[in-house]
């Protein structure tokens, strides 16, 4: 609308624009910072470079004209931005304007800017707090046939990194988001579920609260679907610009590697002190994690889901490597369906995005008991061998202590042909623990016969018979484990020392 006074409409234009950052109104707002939340505005702020939101859309309202005046940017706030000086796409749902609820206008700029991304290599970072379609918009045959998740002729394929955060009461579309992100980030204290309870009371008559449905106490140690736990919403925009680090801004490139500045050949004597030489002896594998990474450079996923796997992203001699580790505090280090869905999640990530995968083995096999077989045990064992199968990353193994069964093979074990395969000289290495495979073959025998045998099958599982007919690469010296990973994968890389790129044949799995 252009006026004598004011022929260019650039009055009209900073009028409309004051309004819509106004978002739902000053109560809105209030109400939001009275639960302790920022506003959509002000996340996007704590996340992104200094003045670099470029936003599209934001005099976008409802298409329906009853609304059309309390619906600022219809509700979704979305645009380019830079983190770190990288070039990402941001959508945020606004709280403030009826609940974050989709209405058509700001699902299809959502819709389409997210597209944008994956066609020109920008990763995208989700901030979810809202519910689901907006009614009545979505009722009707006409409603519901207009709103549409345009996966079908449009699919992601993990082109590009996406980042989905948990920053309210997130039902619907926020959660189909977050279902399909590559790293979720929950705060503590929201909620990600399909549905709030007041409709399942409503629906089913079941009893139930919003934070048994979706609470991160539940997706930490129930569902495995949340990665990253946050304090608080700072703690939140941290975790995401620290999860960006590790990953490339589009699957046609490789991660970024930074410069370390430790000496690779130099022996790490703390190892000695960390893992135990008794095999009965337990230890937390973080400790040894830690010193084989990069200082300060690891970032666990899914840590409180099945924590006898420990899958964590870290750089070592300055590249990103993603990391699998049998963790014997927890169940000894036996895994069970858990463990499995957790790596095959992990791998899929890493494979996706060309970052190579070290395994650390200290496990006495896998869980056997009713629970984990009515979780198909069998075939959550044989999806993660198959996973591997696909895997075209460069893959390093170290046997640190115990390796046996089926667990031997999925830690990249054995057959599985890792790039390079390493064992420490306590290494124990066979179908299972040689005192339980005496049980077993000879209940009734005498003492006597039972410890010989037992030493006849200790000195069987020890590395070095496996070592002299070549099925072991290398027996390393235990502090010198970062120094042979390091080697191991500087011979996996390409030439020119650029990281060797993933096929990508497992780009279109599903995370679970």
């Amino acid at each position: 609308m252009t006026s004598a006074k004011d022929p260019y409409g650039i009055q009209e234009l900073a009028k409309r624009e004051k309004a819509a950052h106004v978002m739902g109104g000053p109560d809105k707002v209030a109400r939001q910072h009275a639960k302790g939340r920022l506003t959509a505005r002000e996340r996007i702020d704590a996340l992104v470079d200094r003045s670099s939101f470029d936003e599209v859309g934001l005099l976008n309202h409802s298409d329906r004209p009853a609304v059309e005046a309390i619906t600022p940017a219809d509700g979704k706030i979305v645009g380019f931005a830079t983190i770190g000086g990288r070039h990402v796409v941001v959508a945020a749902d606004d709280a403030t304007v009826l609940a974050g609820t989709g209405g058509m206008v700001g699902m299809t700029k959502t819709f389409r800017l997210k597209q944008y991304a994956v066609d020109h290599g920008l990763p995208i970072v989700n901030l979810g707090d809202a519910g689901g379609a907006r009614m009545p918009d979505i009722m009707g045959s006409d409603g519901m046939m207009k709103f549409g998740w345009p996966i079908d002729h449009a699919p992601r394929d993990r082109r590009v990194p996406m980042i989905s955060a948990i920053l309210g009461e997130c039902f619907g579309l926020p959660s189909w988001s977050a279902a399909i992100a590559d790293v979720v980030v929950q705060v503590k204290g929201t909620v990600y579920a399909v549905g709030g309870s007041s409709i399942i009371t409503v629906a089913t008559g079941e009893q139930v609260s919003d934070q048994q449905l979706g609470g991160w106490e539940m997706h930490a140690h129930t569902t495995g679907a949340v990665d990253l736990f946050a304090d608080d919403e700072a703690h939140c925009m941290t975790l995401i610009r620290r999860v960006l680090g590790y990953l490339p801004s589009s699957h046609e490139q490789a991660p970024r590697v930074v410069p370390c500045q430790d000496d690779p050949d130099e022996r790490v004597d703390a190892v000695l002190e960390v893992v135990p030489s008794s095999l009965r002896q337990p230890y937390d594998m973080h400790a040894l994690i830690d010193l084989i990474a990069d200082e300060d450079s690891v970032l666990e996923l899914k840590p409180f889901f099945d924590g006898s796997l420990i899958t964590a992203l870290a750089r070592i001699d300055g590249h990103v490597t993603g990391i699998l580790a049998n963790n014997p505090m927890v169940t000894a280090g036996a895994m069970g369906p858990g463990a499995c869905e957790k790596a095959v999640s992990f791998i899929t990530l890493c494979d996706s995005f060309h970052i190579p995968l070290l395994f650390l083995h200290d496990t006495p096999g896998f869980m056997l008991s009713l629970e984990a077989e009515q979780k198909k045990m069998s075939i959550q064992i044989m999806r993660w061998i198959d996973a591997l199968h696909h895997t075209t990353v460069p893959r390093v193994s170290l046997i640190v202590r115990k390796s046996y069964g089926m667990a031997h093979l999925n830690m990249s074990g054995g057959q599985m042909l890792s790039d390079q395969l390493l064992a420490w000289p306590c290494a124990d290495i066979s179908f299972m623990a040689p005192d339980v495979a005496v049980n077993v073959m000879h209940g009734r025998k005498s003492q006597a016969d039972k410890e010989a045998q037992l030493a006849e099958m200790q000195h069987a599982s020890a590395p070095w018979s496996a070592a002299g007919l070549g099925l072991i690469d290398q027996i390393i010296e235990p502090r010198d484990s970062r120094r042979a990973i390091i080697r191991a994968f500087r011979r996996a890389r390409n030439p020119d020392g650029s990281a060797r790129r993933s096929r990508r044949l497992m780009a279109s799995w599903p995370k679970f």
